[in-house]
């Protein structure tokens, strides 16, 4: 759906990665400028990288001239290989290339394990990277690039729409879908207030509707990640075992989320190594 002019954006399924949905679970997209087209998130497969190029041509011609690589995980990154034929910029944190050093070929390996042989698609590596921020055109269309500190992961790169206002926070921002803890609890809420701090007219979530008004629709999420910090916290006081933390911490939040037994307990467990020495 076209949620801006010129914006325009597939939600991804709130599940987990199966064969039917091929890794379709996160929110995906590209931007028209009056030169280029910039895709913001490429999908979770090679297939569903297809599938999203197949969308682009059936709505312009111009040239897909970056991939924006959001972070390491496998349902951002894996359509990538659906554009190596159109030779563009693929863009990332400058954390991105170590993440997919690390994790890249385990993560494709056991994709390919859901999916099947061959369909998870490459580990395409970036081939732009953003230590700060950084600026692209589209003609007559500016996207700004931001790399954040350590939060949902430690590599996490967000745009911005300057024409419409338009936020694309990636997983810095889950609506619906229970949040996955990667990098730092109180990174992601210090990167979440900054990103308020913009003013933007709406945002497009990593998982979630595919628009929402920001920065309201975060407030479910530092709810939880608040939660998270202060129950993490006092388990850790009372002496809990951190495999034993999940059975207590931050289950008043049971209900208000999708896939909440998938991901929470090793939320917590993520939480409880941050803040054991803190």
């Amino acid at each position: 759906m076209e949620i801006a002019p010129g914006i325009h954006i597939r939600r991804g399924v709130d599940e987990i990665a199966t064969a039917h949905n091929d890794d379709a679970i996160a929110n995906v997209g590209f931007i028209v400028g009056r030169d280029y087209v910039a895709v913001t998130e490429s999908g979770g497969s090679l297939r569903d990288g297809e599938r999203l190029r197949r969308r682009i041509r059936q709505v312009t011609q111009l040239p897909i001239r970056y991939v924006l690589m959001s972070h390491v995980h496998p349902d951002h990154i894996f359509g990538a290989g659906a554009f190596l034929q159109d030779k563009p910029a693929f863009v990332g944190h400058a954390q991105l290339p170590q993440a997919l050093a690390q994790r890249g070929e385990y993560y494709r390996e056991q994709l390919e394990r859901v999916l099947g042989t061959g369909n998870a698609g490459p580990v395409v590596q970036p081939t732009m990277l953003i230590s700060n921020q950084a600026r692209i055109d589209l003609g007559g269309r500016t996207l700004e690039l931001k790399a954040h500190g350590v939060a949902h992961t430690s590599n996490d790169l967000s745009a911005l729409d300057t024409q419409t206002q338009t936020l694309f926070p990636a997983d810095l921002l889950f609506v619906g879908r229970i949040p996955s803890l990667d990098g730092s609890l109180k990174g992601w809420l210090k990167e979440l207030t900054a990103l308020a701090a913009l003013h933007t007219q709406r945002a497009v979530p990593g998982h979630g509707p595919a628009s929402v008004k920001f920065p309201a629709a975060a407030t479910k999420l530092e709810h939880y990640l608040e939660t998270l910090l202060r129950e993490t916290r006092q388990a850790i006081a009372k002496g809990i075992e951190i495999d034993a933390a999940p059975d207590s911490v931050a289950q008043s939040e049971r209900g208000k989320w999708t896939l909440f037994d998938d991901y929470h307990g090793r939320n917590v467990t993520q939480a409880f190594k941050e803040l054991e020495w803190e």
